[in-house]
Formats: C-alpha cells, sequence, structure tokens
C-alpha cells in the first residue's frame, strides 16, 4: 500500500552558512536529493550533523532528509528517532508525516493517526496527508473513514492514482466489488505503469472466482515490480513484489495448478521484508507453501462434493485411521474444522471435548457446512486433520475452525494440545503441540471470512507442566490462551476474521459437570439459529455462559469481520 511524501520547502540559504567547501559542493546535494541511493543520502547528512553548522530549522531539515534515507532502508526506528529529533527542533507538516508513516510501517496505526492529525492541525489541507491518514484507518480495518480520507484525497487530487487505488480496496474490504472494480480500473488508467493497483484486481477477481484473469493480473504486476521497482521513498521495500508473489500464489492454488503456487510462495520466502504487512504476507506465504508441497491437486472447481458423512467413534481414537477428509472444496463452500480432545495420555484427561465436538459439528452440517472432524487426535492425526483443512480452505468462502480440549499460552503464543502430548523439562514444547498462530496465518486471505472459536483453556494441570518444561530455557507459561495480536497488524486486509475465545485472555474455562462445557453447550444451542448474525449468536452464547457459571467465566471474542456475517441463512 503506497504511502506518499511530503516533501519540505527548503530553505534557500541552507547551505549558504559557513561550513567546508565539501559540505556546500558535494553533501548538501548527497542529503537533500530524493533520488540519492539510501547509504549515500544517511552518510552525506550524518557528515553535515557532525560540522555542527546549522541549528533550528535548517538542522531540523537534515534530519528529515536523514529520516528519508533511514526509510529507504526499512529502517523505521531510526526515522522515528530523527524525525522525532527534527520535530522537537521544528515542528513541520512534512516531518509529523514522516514520522506517522514510519509508526504506520511498524503496525502501530494508532500512533501514526495521531501524528498524521498533527499534521494537519498545522496546516495548510494537505490530500498527501488525508491519503496517508486513510491507509491508517484502512489498516485498522475502519473502512468508511478510510473512504472519507481518500475521498478528501482525490478531491485534491484527482490524479492521484494511489488514492483511487486504496479506496478500490476499502470498498472491497466492505464487500462493494463494483465500485471497488470501477476505483481500481481508474487507479490502472491513470497509471498503468503501477503494478499495485494489477495486485488489488488480482483479488477482485479471485473473489469472483475469475482465476485466470487473476493469475493475468498477478503476473503483470511482478512484472512491472521486477522491471520498473517503486523509487518513491514513503514505499517499503521489496513490500509491492512480495505482495504480487503471494497473490498470484493464491489464485493458482485456488486453480489448482499447485506446481506453480509453490514456485510463487518460494519466490515470496526469497525476498526480504521490512514492513509488518510484507512479513504477514510470507506469514501466510510459509503456511501455504508446506500445504501444496507434496500435495495432489484437488478436484477441477465445478466437481461436487459428496455428502460429508459423520466419523465413527471407533475411527476417530487416537492411533485409528482417521476419518476421510472432505472432497476439495468448491468456491463458494463453508467448510469447517471441528476438533475435541480429551483422552489424554500424560495430562489431566477431560470427558466433555468429545462430546463438545459431535454436537458443534452436527450443528454446523444441519447448516449446509461441509465439516471435517475429529476426536481424540494425537500430534500426527491433528496436524494431518489441519493441514488439509487448512488446504482446502483455500478454495472455500467461509472457513470455520472449532476446537475444543487443553490449550496453553507459552511465551505469549498459543497451542493446541493433541492427546499424546508429554511435556517434560528439557524437551522441544513447542513442537509436540499445534501453533495457532501458524493456523491464523494459514488462512489469511482477503477473499474469504474465517471464523475461530476455542474452548482451550480448560482449568487444568498443565501451566505446571509448562512452568517445568521451561524452567531451564527462558520459556514462559500462563494461564489461559493469549489474546492473538495478529489481527490489526499488519495481516492481509479483506472479508475479515473472527477469534471467540470460550473465557477471557488469560483466564481458565470451566470443563463443566454435563456432557458438554457451559460454553460449547450454549454454542450449539445458537450457532443453527436462522437469521442470527454471528456475533449476535456469541453475544447470547455470553449471556448464557455468564449466567450458567455465575459470572466465572466470561467468553471473549475479537472482530475484524467488514459487516454482517450469517452462519444460518435467515
Amino acid at each position: 500500500m503506497r504511502r506518499l511524501l511530503l516533501i519540505p520547502a527548503l530553505l534557500a540559504a541552507l547551505w549558504c552558512a559557513p561550513a567546508s567547501a565539501q559540505s556546500r559542493s558535494q553533501l548538501g546535494p548527497l542529503c537533500t536529493k530524493d533520488t540519492t541511493p539510501a547509504d549515500q543520502m544517511v552518510d552525506a547528512c550524518t557528515k553535515i550533523i557532525a560540522l555542527k553548522v546549522f541549528k533550528g530549522d535548517q538542522l531540523a531539515t537534515v534530519y528529515f532528509w536523514r529520516a528519508v534515507g533511514w526509510n529507504k532502508k526499512g529502517d523505521y526506528a531510526r526515522v522515528i528517532a530523527d524525525t522525532t529529533e527534527a520535530l522537537r527542533l521544528q515542528p513541520s507538516q512534512a516531518v509529523y508525516n514522516m514520522r506517522g508513516s514510519a509508526y504506520y510501517d511498524k503496525g502501530e496505526y494508532d500512533i501514526a493517526i495521531a501524528d498524521f492529525n498533527d499534521a494537519l492541525k498545522l496546516g495548510p489541507p494537505s490530500g498527501i496527508i488525508f491519503h496517508n491518514r486513510g491507509n491508517a484507518w484502512l489498516a485498522k480495518a475502519e473502512y468508511g473513514k478510510a473512504i472519507a480520507d481518500y475521498d478528501v484525497a482525490i478531491k485534491a487530487d484527482p490524479t492521484s492514482a494511489f488514492s483511487f487505488q486504496n479506496r478500490g480496496i476499502s470498498k472491497e474490504a466492505l464487500g462493494d466489488l463494483d465500485g471497488a472494480l470501477a476505483d481500481i480500473n481508474q487507479a490502472i488508467r491513470l497509471d498503468p505503469t503501477l503494478p499495485q493497483p494489477l495486485i488489488n484486481r488480482t483479488a477482485i477477481w479471485r473473489a469472483r472466482g475469475d482465476l485466470d484473469r487473476a493469475i493475468a493480473d498477478g503476473s503483470e504486476a511482478i512484472r512491472l515490480a521486477r522491471d520498473k521497482p517503486p523509487v518513491n521513498t514513503m514505499t517499503p521495500p521489496n513490500s509491492v513484489l512480495i505482495s504480487g508473489y503471494v497473490h498470484r500464489a493464491l489464485a493458482y492454488e485456488a486453480k489448482g495448478d499447485y506446481a506453480h503456487a509453490r514456485d510463487d510462495y518460494k519466490a515470496t520466502l526469497s525476498v526480504v521484508a521490512s514492513d509488518a504487512g510484507s512479513k504477514a504476507n510470507q506469514a501466510t506465504a510459509k503456511v501455504r507453501l508446506s500445504l501444496v508441497t507434496d500435495a495432489s491437486p484437488p478436484a477441477p472447481r465445478d466437481a461436487p462434493s459428496p455428502a460429508p458423512q459423520p466419523a465413527s467413534p471407533a475411527t476417530q481414537q487416537t492411533g485409528a485411521t482417521p476419518a476421510p477428509s472432505p472432497a476439495p472444496a468448491v468456491r463458494g463452500t463453508r467448510m469447517a474444522l471441528v476438533i475435541g480432545n480429551g483422552a489424554y495420555a500424560h495430562v489431566k484427561a477431560l470427558p466433555n471435548p468429545p462430546h463438545d465436538a459431535r454436537a458443534v459439528a452436527k450443528s454446523l452440517r444441519d447448516i449446509g457446512f461441509t465439516v471435517s472432524e475429529g476426536v481424540d487426535l494425537d500430534r500426527a492425526a491433528m496436524q494431518k486433520r489441519t493441514r488439509d483443512f487448512l488446504r482446502e480452505a483455500a478454495r472455500a468462502q467461509v472457513a470455520l475452525v472449532y476446537y475444543a480440549g487443553h490449550g496453553v499460552q507459552v511465551d505469549g503464543r498459543n497451542y493446541l494440545i493433541p492427546v499424546d502430548v508429554e511435556l517434560k523439562a528439557g524437551s522441544s514444547m513447542t513442537e509436540a503441540m499445534i501453533d495457532m498462530d501458524t493456523i491464523m496465518a494459514g488462512l489469511d486471505d482477503q477473499v474469504r471470512t474465517n471464523i475461530l472459536i476455542f474452548d482451550a483453556c480448560r482449568n487444568n494441570p498443565m501451566a505446571h507442566q509448562v512452568a517445568a518444561a521451561g524452567a531451564n530455557r527462558a520459556i514462559e507459561g500462563a494461564s489461559g490462551l493469549a489474546a492473538p495480536t495478529s489481527l490489526g497488524a499488519g495481516a492481509t486486509l479483506g472479508a475479515g476474521t473472527l477469534i471467540a475465545f470460550a473465557t477471557a485472555p488469560g483466564q481458565v474455562a470451566l470443563d463443566g459437570d454435563g456432557a458438554n462445557s457451559p460454553f460449547s453447550a450454549a454454542l450449539s444451542r445458537h450457532i443453527g439459529t436462522p437469521g442470527l448474525e454471528v456475533q449476535q449468536m456469541l453475544t447470547r452464547v455470553r449471556a448464557e455462559v455468564v449466567s450458567a457459571t455465575k459470572n466465572k467465566q466470561v467468553p471473549w471474542s475479537n472482530s475484524s469481520l467488514l459487516g454482517e456475517v450469517y452462519l444460518a441463512e435467515k
């Protein structure tokens, strides 16, 4: 996503102050010329600062330009340090805009917006700053506010291809594919040499199921990014190329062309990433690459899926042959992965998760989901079922994951626990578990809605074993699960993700005295209610759990969904 640079008016007298001949004839132009290579720019500005001949607004200008050099290198911490010093010397719109943009690239969007607000207060109104603030709103999934800022930016400069592009992205996120396509097409007409609008149109074609057009646009975007890398200092290095590769890879994968998808995912990982969005794309590429490696291509997109059959208890037990995975999904399919682990061999067994999983799986099948169901899975079976689901979800419109069983947080990351896990001091603890972040990265795609529900915070002795296993390795184990950090931190923008926990982060949930946990009992009752929006459904679940547990357990959720999502049709 392109940020725009606001260049301050350089004082004509800047290089008239007493200084060495070298600084006047060489260092000055090297420091303040936008096309100077990053290392030379930083070096020249550093030498000018060392001369100690400039003060006030002149010195602030030098710090600004050194920040431009750091920005070219993707060193946003140093950008922030230099712009902060420049602001101390002489506040200006340009410097606030630069620092806000650096915070944006670090994924600190609220601070970025505060800096853009300060820039606008200094006046005069700037379409560039409205554009950049729109980017921050867009990253925060505040799409209405983003569109409002892009409207102002476009009014100020109707030739701004990037403002049209980003307004189109915002409209796409809100489901207005026609409005999005009109804005993206306008961006391409304004500047056909830009790869970014083509990447965004790639996503629109994928959302419409037109994979050949998606691949064609992705290929042209990659060619442009290779042949004409962005020279604007506010574009994070390599971000466009990384985005082009991952979007084309997702199109190839959805089409069933795993060979080309693998090539593109590898290419995504081979490029150095500096900004939060690129790192999120690479996290997705890493997971998707592992899924398509040595995998058989799926059935054709128009092949019908057979009616799903519930797995029998005999085929769901640890060590037995797992139930068959559902056939490859057709675009538009709603898919679910449901796992309930209770028969733990080395930690406290839980009686309810298998019942919870079966109840939720039945409710989902009743409302039209294709369900992959597993009960009491060991690590190998749980990993295979999860990977199979993530692979097929590439072609689904809605993906839902439900897990009941033991779960822990280690060093702030969440892990789901197979039934054969055995935690011992000095062992490679996390390798025996399933990383929740891996599931989230594998599902990160702007053309799909994701619902993740975890009843995995049961009160049990595992925290003590986590602590013992990590006692000599500086590992921190904590109660309950940690609040996910990837939402709103640079992950791919799109249809949105909702994450629900049976209880608040860091707290423990109850397994219950009946056949089901309080959370899963309420969930299975309400999830199939016709015409009930998913967040309203979770509100009903929350109220029921709070009442049933006498305020001991309060379910928690975090959402980046873009509007209303109904699991059961009205």
